[in-house]
């Protein structure tokens, strides 16, 4: 299931459109991939993406869970292209010895070039990066704590060159920078063998 939201308003004389959606992927069939994403991973191994149902869900009954383990698995929409907008999304962050990640993905050209944001609970810290050709550099770290075992909302609202990322409701970071300035998929990222949830995965742009 979708919600799609599609409001105009007029400031300084400008009609300006903000178009948001969100997916609980509550339709989507369960021990499978949901439909119109590119499930997938940037690295060797092979990541597992699947809607399953879960108890624990924000929104019940079906989640999005990765549980196989690759050097970055990454999950991105399809019919996604935004510049200048938001990505955000529930997750919690269930099990892994290297990693307990959740992360959101923005601008992304494909499963190899994407600017990434994510949280982990092994780390207690919140950071951001780019992927460029499938090498993914540190730009900026933040010190916040994750619980694994429990559900966070993490998010990115990116305007040209500025970029700021908050976790559960609280701003984790601002950064500046251009290696992506064109329109891109959104999606969601783990790390390793983080056995991660996701739910309420939300964009829009403006």
């Amino acid at each position: 299931m979708k919600t799609l939201i599609l409001t105009m308003s007029a400031l300084a004389g400008l009609a300006i459109a903000v178009y948001a959606e969100t997916i609980n992927f509550d339709s989507a069939e369960t021990g499978k991939p949901p439909p119109g994403w590119t499930a997938t991973q940037t690295g060797k191994g092979e990541a597992k993406w699947t809607v399953e149902k879960e108890d624990s869900a924000p929104s019940k009954p079906n989640i999005l869970k990765q549980s196989g383990e690759a050097t970055y698995p990454v999950c991105l929409k399809n019919d996604t292209s935004l510049k200048n907008g938001f990505v955000e999304v529930k997750f919690k962050p269930i099990s892994g010895k290297e990693d307990q990640a959740g992360g959101v993905v923005w601008r992304a050209k494909d499963s190899d070039n994407y600017y990434i944001a994510r949280a982990n609970a092994l780390e207690d810290n919140v950071t951001i990066y780019h992927t460029v050709k499938g090498k993914r550099t540190e730009k900026k770290r933040t010190d916040m704590k994750v619980v694994s075992g429990e559900w966070h909302t993490l998010r990115v609202d990116f305007s040209d060159n500025h970029f700021t990322v908050t976790l559960d409701g609280k701003k984790a970071i601002e950064w500046d920078d251009e290696t992506f300035t064109e329109a891109g998929m959104v999606g969601v990222w783990t790390k390793a063998d983080s056995v991660t949830l996701f739910d309420d995965f939300s964009y829009g742009s403006r």
